[in-house]
């Protein structure tokens, strides 16, 4: 198929799916900022609760990035036997994944939230969100693997289709468990996992069904499959949990910086910044991570021609899609702001926030098309050092001054 059409084919069901993974988070963060009683102190919660949600993202989609990697470059090698041994360890590091998201749900929720805060109402909001979300987590992972086994196959659309069940699943039954059943944050974790579970199911259903896109082989672990998706996936990985290591910083900074009760302003407005650029990073994962089949595909098939044309429309729709964004950020953040909260404070402060903090989103698509392109090519030694340079020493340097 020609490059663009196949791009359009598959990149647009990826930037939708994204996008909607962005939405549980924002959704959930919209509507306990509207609660009548605690709405402060649940927000603080959810900005601490985020970023282990997000590792736990990270690592169901660093092990399907390397999934997809490897197993789009089989396929364009035609070895249809190894590519069903791929994707059958996979699930299995899929199982390894959720008992560690188990037992830290268990055992380590608590230790971690009281590591960031001393007020006991965000500590009992953030411990019960939290250990909600990794006990049930099973949906979540499982999901982020089987979106990037139908990715690698073309079959994209359908896995965006499974993110808009959740994400409608979501949105109904957050008011329902938030408000009408007086579930407050816990409900809304409630609601996050149970769609989460809906997603997974639609997926799973499709992938095993009467004509699945890929036959998957399972009992034959393989150490070398495992340590190809590994490799791989390990790149992805690692560039999400930095993200998270640096909120985690930024929420421990702001909170002495801050002081007395100002600490806590500056954190809630912080998540409503961060809410902000989760609708630009995730809808980029989806345009650079919705062509990585097709990059890793004609790599694997040796057509570098249609791998260069490829690249090209990437960079293309990256920098469109950061400059719309750039534009709104910079002319009108309040509305975004709006939706959390309508105090006048937070309102200034965090628009501010995002003024600031989007200044270089335009660059940064194009650095997202180039690390995501030779993650998908397997090329890991060139992507790893372009996401260590921007987050951890320009980022880290810039923060501590």
């Amino acid at each position: 198929m020609p490059v663009n059409k196949l791009m359009v084919q598959m990149g647009i069901p990826m930037i939708l799916s994204m996008a909607l993974q962005a939405v549980y988070n924002i959704v959930d963060s919209a509507f306990v900022g509207n609660m009548k009683e605690g709405s402060e102190a649940a927000l603080n919660a959810l900005t601490l609760v985020f970023p282990v949600q997000m590792l736990m993202v990270a690592v169901g989609i660093g092990t399907g990035v390397g999934t997809n990697a490897l197993l789009a470059r089989t396929l364009g090698q035609g070895n249809s036997k190894k590519a069903a041994k791929v994707a059958g360890n996979s699930l299995f590091l899929g199982v390894i994944i959720y008992a560690v998201c188990l037992l830290f749900g268990i055992f380590g929720v608590k230790a971690y939230i009281s590591s960031q805060t001393v007020d006991p109402e965000v500590i009992s909001m953030g411990t019960g969100y939290l250990r909600i979300c990794c006990v049930i987590s099973f949906g979540i992972i499982f999901f982020s693997l089987f979106e990037k086994l139908l990715q690698a196959t073309g079959r994209s659309l359908y896995s965006t289709i499974g993110q808009v069940v959740g994400a409608v699943v979501n949105i109904i039954l957050d008011p329902i468990f938030i408000f009408s059943l007086d579930m407050g944050v816990k409900g809304a974790a409630l609601a996050t996992v149970l769609s989460q579970m809906a997603s997974c199911t639609y997926v799973l259903l499709f992938l095993f069904g009467q004509r699945p896109p890929i036959r998957i082989t399972f009992g034959g672990y393989q150490l070398k499959v495992v340590r190809s998706v590994l490799t791989v996936g390990f790149t992805s990985f690692l560039i999400i949990a930095i993200d998270n290591g640096m909120i985690i910083a930024m929420n421990a900074v702001l909170q002495r910086y801050g002081g007395p009760g100002q600490g806590d302003i500056l954190i809630t407005c912080c998540t409503i910044m961060q809410s902000f650029m989760l609708m630009v990073t995730m809808p980029l994962g989806g345009i650079t991570g919705g062509t990585q089949s097709i990059l890793g595909f004609n790599y694997g098939a040796r057509r570098p021609d249609r791998v260069l044309k490829a690249q090209k429309y990437i960079i293309l729709l990256c920098v469109s899609f950061t400059a719309l964004l750039f534009l709104f950020a910079q002319l009108a953040p309040h509305l975004f702001v709006l939706i959390f909260t309508r105090e006048p404070e937070y309102v200034a402060l965090a628009s501010r926030a995002i003024r600031i903090y989007t200044l270089g989103i335009i660059p940064l698509g194009i650095q997202y098309e180039i690390v995501d392109g030779f993650t998908g090519m397997g090329v890991v030694q060139a992507a790893l050092p372009l996401s260590f340079w921007r987050k951890l020493i320009y980022f880290v340097s810039l923060f501590a001054l």
